[in-house]
């Protein structure tokens, strides 16, 4: 069994009348890339990865450098393949569109893996701890018109009270794009509209300095927020620190940092109490295992970023299904110990439209799939609904 194609479909979709700003950009389409993975006796495996920026870089890298040199290889060795491709382009791709083309190819090659045993990645990565993972929303962006603060509040109550009615157990939302001031006035009005009962996390994009983020976190502190995410720029190691030590809200990040090199400083350096790598950015599930490990030998949770299509989702329950208890309890909780799966709420026909099998919300979570591999089809009509462009990689035979 080897390699014979590898097919990469840039996909855009536009928002349509959905379009929301987040602290650092305008979402007017929803973009991914994914691969394909065949191999010569016809078995396929599916990656996502460069959803966070143009998928055009990624897929680059797929077409001249990756991809050529895994035609003709075995498949089901996903671990030895990421050393040696990271190992490759460590001179020029230990952060970006390289690990991103890595994670998709990745993910695809677990994929693949899994078929071939008839077993969920999951199973392969050392076992399921849980069948389910609670869901939280995230949603509560900048709408166009967030320059009329009365009619963007009134916007925002809706929206909170829409996300939460979808089923999730939990809500995130988007602060760093307004003045302080009106953003502590979205912050209250989210508590007061879902009440105390319901955890509600606070994600800034890095919109913030030290000095902005100790002003906004005490407010997240007297509101009961669960995290702070992302309140400082990713270089700012220092400022992550600082904040840790000055305030009693949890701070998460991550999602902008890459393979286990950047989380052994990001978490070794004392920065985050809460770990968010994404598996489609960060290294897959070959790097996901070390991400985890060196998570957990600090003692602190793992609750990844989630941000693409449905492949995206499936390969983050599969992830999901291993994490273990953060310290470990007879009783779990959610957000103390107890890791949860992103799930985006906004509009996005990519996450919902591209996979034959529908994330159902039921018991405020998600079931992880129990099939081979990632455990999901992919609807490749679908797929070539939303591919604005597809290349491939394919043997000379």
């Amino acid at each position: 069994m080897r390699i014979d194609r590898i097919d990469t479909y840039v996909l855009k979709v536009s928002s349509r009348d959905n379009a929301f700003y987040s602290s650092q950009d305008y979402f007017a389409e929803r973009t991914s890339l994914l691969v394909r993975i065949t191999c010569d006796d016809g078995t396929t495996g599916w990656g996502e990865g460069g959803q966070y920026g143009p998928p055009e870089p990624p897929a680059a890298c797929i077409r001249d450098v990756i991809g050529p040199r895994l035609i003709g290889r075995y498949p089901a060795a996903p671990t030895a393949i990421f050393e040696e491709f990271y190992a490759r382009t460590r001179d020029f791709g230990q952060k970006g569109a390289y690990v991103e083309a890595l994670s998709a190819i990745d993910i695809a090659l677990w994929d693949i893996f899994g078929k071939m045993v008839g077993q969920p990645v999951h199973a392969l990565l050392g076992g399921a701890i849980r069948q389910r993972v609670r869901a939280y929303g995230t949603g509560c962006y900048y709408p166009p018109d967030y320059a009329d603060r009365p009619l963007m509040l009134e916007k925002l109550r809706a929206e909170v009270l829409r996300i939460r009615a979808t089923g999730v157990a939990a809500v995130k939302m988007k602060i760093g794009l307004l003045p302080i001031k009106d953003d502590i006035a979205r912050m209250r009005l989210v508590r007061e509209t879902l009440g105390d009962d319901v955890e509600i996390m606070a994600d800034a994009n890095h919109a913030y300095n030290y000095a902005a983020a100790v002003r906004i976190g005490r407010v997240l502190e007297e509101l009961d927020f669960r995290w702070f995410e992302e309140p400082v720029v990713p270089e700012d190691r220092d400022g992550y620190r600082r904040l840790r030590d000055t305030l009693d809200v949890p701070i998460a990040g991550g999602e902008a940092e890459f393979t286990r090199f950047g989380f052994r400083d990001l978490i070794g350096g004392g920065c985050i109490d809460i770990a968010q790598p994404d598996i489609c950015a960060a290294g897959g599930f070959t790097e996901w295992k070390n991400i985890l490990a060196l998570a957990t030998s600090h003692n602190i949770m793992v609750v990844p970023h989630v941000w693409g299509s449905g492949v995206a989702v499936a390969a983050a329950l599969q992830a999901l299904a291993i994490v273990p208890y953060a310290p470990y309890t007879a009783r779990p909780v959610p957000l103390q110990n107890e890791t949860m799966i992103e799930f985006d709420r906004t509009y996005n026909p990519l996450r919902d439209d591209i996979l034959t099998e529908k994330f159902v919300l039921k018991n405020e979570g998600l079931t992880i799939p129990n099939g081979p591999g990632l455990g999901v089809t992919v609807d490749e009509g679908a797929v070539g609904k939303y591919c604005v462009l597809q290349e491939t990689v394919a043997s000379a035979a």
